[in-house]
């Protein structure tokens, strides 16, 4: 088996690089539609719907399968032989990151069905906050594999 994932190493590095790209974009495009949401539909429920139907496809169609195969491609790599260091600090660092992206993730998921049942809380500026977040986990995760702290 270890044989071949390392056959497999340049493919499954790729395809999680492209994921995590395709995942990344979802993360900060996700909370800019619930400020505009929240901001610009109002009691507009026409404008709402539409809110509704870019931010449910944008969460379906491709923020959770680039999540899915992310963490599948990620694994794969953790338990491809000799790419894993346990005793270093970056992959530790780079593992709570990637929780953290992880929770939020699921975070905005639960956003967007109060926003859909008209039960959020959140304010514009709130989710303004809360996209620096994914900027910041990007951060470390990347300084984290690269620098290899």
């Amino acid at each position: 088996m270890t044989d071949f994932l390392i056959s497999l190493y340049p493919w499954t590095k790729a395809f999680h690089i492209m994921s995590v790209i395709t995942w990344m974009a979802g993360l900060f495009y996700l909370p800019r539609l619930f400020v505009y949401h929240v901001e610009q539909a109002g009691s507009d429920t026409q404008m709402a719907s539409v809110f509704e139907t870019m931010e449910v496809k944008l969460l379906r169609a491709i923020m959770n399968p680039a999540f899915v195969a992310t963490w599948l491609f990620g694994l794969c790599l953790v338990f491809t032989p000799g790419i894993v260091d346990w005793a270093q600090i970056w992959p530790w660092t780079k593992a709570i990151a990637v929780l953290a992206m992880s929770w939020f993730h699921h975070w905005l998921g639960w956003r967007r069905k109060d926003l859909l049942n008209g039960t959020n809380t959140w304010t514009g500026r709130q989710f303004r906050m809360m996209n620096e977040l994914p900027t910041l986990l990007m951060v470390v995760i990347v300084l984290s594999v690269v620098i290899r702290f």
